[in-house]
């Protein structure tokens, strides 16, 4: 009897909180958290403005309102998990609920994880780079130093894109067509013509185990392949002109015959001259994408967006975001513009030696910047000074900067790009790259505070 006492006097000293102190506390150690520090550091009501975003009126509310789908992007990003996964972790991670806005009650589940890719595509058709990156800039400025050097260099962000091969390339529009004459066949109830469709199958899977491929193998495979290839493009041509008035075929089904289409002409092309071609499709799933040579030891050739990139106090802003391949050192003038538009005066610029073009020094030398280039002609008096200024420009771009995008690429999801879409794709790598700088923002806002405390 004295034990159940001692209990009861014990239960009666408990605190009991009520929801919304519970509530309170949580999100008191949510900002005290890394998370919370990102959190903080972006500015979201004007981030939602630069998106056009409006609060949705009609229909059923969603769980995520225009603060929320934005945070899910962020932390898609920052824990560069898949969509499966995040939804997972967000129906167990307080912080990942406050992060986005939300708060499931104990019994409740997000169970759909598609709606991570819905709402990519939704933010994907309404990305601005140019006005969100005007926003950020202006947010966190006050916490920049030598906003007035910019470094800038390129890179290439890759898509999740097995490596293409004429022949791969051949076999994916051959099986597509086949795939496609099947279901027409059957909607249309009709007999499926005779084709070498099954024989064609065989042989490519007995040419792709070879580990040794021959040039006399590759070229048969190849001849083969664009026969079949060119049979069925015009049996379904002759079947979408015969029974025109009985079926309605979706738009995507046009924009890939298209894209099959493209690429017979470029295979049969490249077959007849033996060269390739410079706006060469290599995957009819993405058909945006354009091989992107780099020349470096390891990759000589990429597949993805190549992105100019400036960086200021090592934060970066994309300046220009193409999935052709484009001449960087043609970008110099415009990236000093944007730097200029983001953060006023520009003195000093660090960039690889592809930028130190004539144009290039010539517009530098006529704005009184400061390059790290190789200096032509003869000495000038302060040339001791010159080269102590080069050598730490060129110390910032290749460590901070060329650091900066193995970071990105290794932690923040931009290491394979898995999205399917030339938007969506274009949405991801906005999102790598300013997550990686919301980071940086926090540890530079969180110093400052400890700086000032300890003052």
């Amino acid at each position: 009897m004295s034990k159940i006492i001692k209990l009861s006097e014990k239960l009666s000293t408990i605190n009991f909180y009520s929801p919304q102190q519970e509530y309170d506390l949580y999100r008191a150690s949510f900002l005290r958290s890394e998370l919370g520090g990102i959190y903080q550091s972006i500015p979201w009501q004007e981030l939602i403005k630069s998106f056009k975003l409006k609060p949705c009126q009609v229909g059923r509310k969603s769980l995520f309102d225009n603060r929320g789908r934005l945070a899910l992007m962020i932390l898609k990003a920052y824990t560069s998990l898949s969509d499966r996964k995040l939804i997972e972790q967000l129906n167990t991670n307080i912080d990942y609920q406050l992060f986005c806005g939300i708060l499931l009650s104990p019994g409740e589940r997000l169970v759909d994880f598609k709606i991570v890719s819905k709402i990519r595509t939704q933010l994907g058709k309404k990305l601005d780079i140019k006005a969100s990156q005007k926003v950020l800039a202006k947010a966190w400025k006050p916490y920049m130093e030598d906003t007035h050097t910019m470094l800038t260099d390129a890179t290439c962000y890759e898509s999740l894109l097995r490596y293409p091969t004429n022949v791969k390339l051949l076999w994916e529009c051959v099986d597509w067509n086949y795939s496609q004459l099947k279901l027409l066949c059957k909607g249309l109830h009709v007999r499926m013509p005779r084709s070498k469709y099954l024989e064609q199958r065989d042989r490519y899977y007995q040419y792709q185990r070879k580990r040794k491929k021959l040039r006399k193998e590759t070229k048969k495979r190849q001849r083969s392949l664009l026969y079949l290839l060119n049979k069925l493009n015009g049996l379904l041509d002759e079947y979408e002109n015969q029974y025109h008035d009985r079926i309605e075929l979706p738009v995507k089904y046009y924009q890939k015959r298209k894209v099959v289409r493209k690429v017979y002409r470029q295979q049969k092309q490249i077959f007849e001259t033996g060269k390739s071609l410079p706006d060469r499709v290599v995957s009819i799933s993405k058909s945006y994408i354009r091989p992107i040579v780099r020349g470096k030891e390891t990759k000589k050739v990429e597949f993805g967006a190549k992105v100019n990139m400036i960086q200021v106090d090592g934060i970066n802003f994309i300046e220009n975001l193409s999935f052709h391949a484009f001449h960087e050192g043609n970008r110099l003038i415009s990236s000093i513009w944007l730097s200029r538009l983001l953060f006023g005066k520009t003195t000093h610029i660090s960039a690889d030696a592809i930028y130190a073009t004539n144009k290039n020094r010539k517009y530098c030398t006529s704005r009184y910047i400061t390059t790290n280039f190789s200096r032509k002609g003869r000495a000038g008096k302060h040339e001791q000074h010159r080269k102590a200024i080069s050598k730490e420009l060129n110390k910032e771009r290749a460590t901070r900067m060329e650091g900066s995008f193995g970071t990105e690429k290794e932690h923040y999801g931009l290491r394979s790009i898995k999205a399917r879409t030339q938007l969506n794709e274009i949405l991801w790598i906005f999102f790598g790259v300013h997550t990686a700088n919301t980071v940086r923002i926090a540890k530079k806002v969180q110093a400052r505070e400890l700086g000032q405390n300890a003052a």
